[in-house]
């Protein structure tokens, strides 16, 4: 059984108005890293608030590992399984000190003191802040902010981790710094679902999900989705750079033997189709 599952889920946030999301079906395995692509406005964020029972279907059905997130008696374990790290740092940073900002979800939960010590610690050793963790954070980079944000997720323990456009408000060297953090926490067990706009971390993911319209238009491997330039093209959606140019040199008469994602993979095929 998935750890999430989406069938039929449709919601608008007016009663008369248009579905911002129309019989979406989804699921998400355990462990698993799913990738969710799109334009602003079809559909990403809302489907993300849907997992954690922050927004409830106005038809269909959401479950998180056999929970429905429409049964109020579960909301508040729902989403101490499913943790949600929004675009912005600044709106999940609420202490003047970085541990402090760490402990206010374990507070929440009732956790003893002492556990809440090991869990601040081990979440800011997680992420790489645990030097920083007596600073305020106001003094970090959007990278930093951003990584004591999903630390104070992680200090809540959840099975789940959706991370909404995490990336979009940070330099390359933010973006790096978070990517490495998700990768660790991928490799740790924890299931993610990442919504991005950027085709080189979703290129990293187990499974990329492309919505529209507030539809999902195809899902696969990134190999799989972003072969299908022609698609992603005619919806104007990007695919990796890589995957760019050996479109453009196919169009010229050049054979690949697959569609490469990124710039080693490009290289190899190149070197292979010129010998």
């Amino acid at each position: 059984m998935s750890y999430i599952s989406a069938s039929g889920v449709k919601f608008s946030y007016d009663e008369e108005g248009q579905n911002v999301l129309n019989s979406v079906n989804l699921k998400v395995n355990k462990g698993e890293f799913v990738a969710l692509l799109g334009h602003n406005g079809c559909g990403k964020s809302t489907m993300a608030k849907t997992l954690n029972a922050l927004l409830i279907p106005k038809e269909g059905v959401v479950y998180v590992d056999g929970m429905d997130t429409s049964d109020e008696e579960v909301t508040y374990e729902i989403r101490r399984n499913v943790g949600l790290v929004l675009q912005n740092p600044d709106n999940q940073l609420v202490a003047s000190i970085i541990e402090e900002d760490v402990a206010f979800g374990p507070e929440n939960l009732g956790i003893e003191p002492e556990e809440i010590r090991r869990r601040v610690d081990n979440a800011l050793k997680a992420v790489d802040m645990y030097e920083y963790r007596t600073h305020a954070p106001h003094k970090l980079s959007g990278g930093q902010k951003q990584r004591v944000a999903i630390a104070g997720i992680i200090a809540m323990e959840p099975s789940c981790i959706v991370f909404d456009e995490p990336t979009a408000m940070l330099d390359p060297n933010g973006r790096e710094e978070v990517m490495r953090t998700i990768k660790t926490l991928k490799e740790k067990g924890i299931t993610v679902v990442l919504i991005t706009h950027y085709m080189d971390e979703a290129v990293l993911a187990d499974r990329v999900v492309v919505m529209d319209k507030g539809e999902i238009l195809t899902q696969g491997t990134p190999e799989e989705v972003f072969s299908q330039v022609h698609l992603m093209k005619k919806y104007s959606l990007d695919v990796p750079q890589a995957t760019e140019l050996a479109y453009k040199l196919i169009g010229v008469g050049l054979r690949f033997s697959k569609m490469p994602l990124n710039t080693d993979e490009c290289i190899s095929l190149l070197e292979e189709v010129l010998s």
